[in-house]
């Protein structure tokens, strides 16, 4: 009896042993996996950090090109005092100067006319905005989209260089309404006005019931005369 107890001990103990055994080990694996993903982080850190300065470097280099003017360099390219108290819509003058590394020509220190707003309440010819086709021109009501805005390099503002903004759906692809509403005159009746406007479903039907039997013809003679009948990409006529 005796025996068996102290086997049974000595079986308990074996078994704790072997448990914590496994524990550490797993423990030991679970270290040495955080710190190969810690050093594997930091490779790829390293590892991108060359390309992130090297294309700063390079837009700097294509806003801020040698051998110019100082006086003629973008405004990226300068440090200028613009007062921020100032009136809206006030010219002012303010005192700018080259920033470090630009290499120009002329005097690194000048003046440049601006006029007191924000650039975000620039006018649409003074920046440039990413222009989208994803909504509809001709939707009722009008649709708006939200896209990013830069002001032109040759203007002076307050604030960010860089805004959001909400355009009219305005875009365009090429299609002219002069030759839609000629298509739909003479060559309505086979559809080719509906083909050229992208609306291939109505233009197999018109082609096959021979435009209606002159009725769709000269009901889409009106709707292209009145602009009501568009491009199926929901663009506008130019």
């Amino acid at each position: 009896m005796f025996s068996i107890m102290n086997v049974v001990r000595i079986n308990s103990r074996n078994v704790i042993f072997i448990l914590l055994a496994i524990l550490s080990t797993t423990v030991r694996q679970a270290s040495m996996g955080y710190d190969s993903m810690i050093n594997y982080a930091l490779k790829e850190a390293n590892a991108n950090s060359t390309p992130a300065y090297s294309s700063k470097k390079e837009e700097t280099t294509r806003l801020c090109p040698s051998g110019i003017a100082c006086s003629e360099l973008s405004a990226e390219c300068l440090k200028c005092n613009l007062n921020s108290s100032c009136i809206y819509g006030t010219a002012y003058i303010a005192n700018c100067s080259v920033l470090e590394h630009i290499d120009c020509v002329g005097e690194q220190t000048f003046q440049k006319k601006y006029v007191c707003r924000y650039c975000y309440q620039t006018e649409h010819w003074e920046h440039e905005c990413h222009q989208r086709n994803s909504c509809s021109s001709v939707a009722s009501p009008q649709q708006y989209y939200r896209t990013n805005c830069t002001v032109n390099n040759d203007i002076l503002c307050l604030g960010r260089r860089q805004f959001m903004k909400n355009l009219l759906c305005n875009w365009t692809v090429g299609y002219r309404w002069s030759t839609a509403l000629i298509l739909s005159i003479t060559l309505g009746g086979f559809g080719a006005d509906r083909f050229y406007l992208g609306h291939w479903q109505e233009g197999i039907g018109k082609l096959f019931s021979f435009g209606g039997l002159g009725v769709w013809t000269l009901i889409d003679v009106i709707l292209i005369s009145m602009r009501y009948l568009g491009p199926a990409d929901g663009s506008l006529y130019i």
